[in-house]
């Protein structure tokens, strides 16, 4: 179990450093974008993220 989440961390880690590396610039227009919302936006965001990876979770599972 413990080596199935670090493998899991890993490739989250693998996938966040993409955009960065790939495309910088906009990488930093989508931040600068995203502190405009306000806190309810990105509450909205961060839970259709987290709903989006649970359903995914329990479909390939």
């Amino acid at each position: 179990m413990t080596s199935t989440l670090l493998l899991a961390f890993a490739l989250m880690l693998v996938l966040e450093g993409l955009m960065p590396f790939v495309a910088p610039a906009a990488w930093r227009e989508t931040f600068r974008r995203l502190i405009q919302f306000s806190d309810g936006q990105i509450r909205f965001v961060g839970l259709t993220s987290m709903l989006i990876g649970l359903i995914l979770l329990i479909y390939l599972s």
